[in-house]
């Protein structure tokens, strides 16, 4: 009869937990599945080969699901935004072309800045005076803000208003006193608030010259 085998002789055997003996078998499940006939492209059996393995070794599955759930979320919330900016670029697109009259009025204000704007440049405020007039109390202002206060809706559009006004004001101002430096930063102010109007509004693609 054979001599009984002493447990102190026998190779010591690695415990492996249940939750890694899983994770062997999917991985060894996968590397089996690659030996087969391939079906898809190399590249990608390579990604799914990655994401199983990297799924079974972190137990990461789970947050992915959410994460998908998350997004599609994220999407339809995304999509209502565009649809309801699309719905305001409409509307306003409808009522910059009912009011002709108000366009013509900025349009009329684009040419005046760029004289006033090429007089300055040229030293010439006299030339300047004569396009802006002695003070903001004229027609062709008055006609300006009728077509701002038309064509403004958000607060920021009004901002911006505001600003145009105070730097009109100050270069009015600027080029009846003869200063020639202050005439510039009041002139690059109100072009700039200007400028930035049209963009909130989207007349910045209907005007010419901006």
């Amino acid at each position: 009869m054979a001599a009984a085998v002493s447990s102190s002789s026998l190779p010591a055997v690695p415990v492996i937990s249940l939750s890694n003996r899983r994770q062997l078998i999917i991985c060894k499940a996968v590397n089996e599945a690659s030996l087969s006939p391939p079906i898809l492209s190399k590249r990608s059996l390579c990604v799914s080969i990655s994401s199983v393995c990297v799924l079974a070794l972190t137990g990461k599955g789970h947050f992915d699901a959410n994460g998908a759930i998350l997004e599609a979320d994220d999407d339809e919330e995304l999509l209502e935004k565009v649809k309801r900016d699309r719905k305001k670029r409409i509307e306003r697109q409808g009522v910059i072309k009912s009011s002709t009259k108000e366009t013509a009025y900025l349009q009329d204000l684009v040419y005046k800045l760029s004289k006033v704007g090429q007089a300055i440049e040229n030293k010439d405020l006299s030339a300047a005076s004569s396009v802006l007039g002695p003070s903001t109390d004229t027609e062709w202002v008055s006609k300006i803000n009728s077509a701002f206060n038309k064509l403004s809706s958000s607060p920021e559009e009004k901002t911006e208003v505001d600003n145009f006004n105070s730097s009109l004001s100050s270069l009015i101002s600027s080029v009846s006193g003869k200063d020639i430096e202050a005439s510039k930063k009041a002139f690059v102010a109100s072009a700039s608030a200007l400028e930035k109007w049209t963009v909130l509004t989207g007349l910045n693609e209907q005007l010419k010259g901006l």
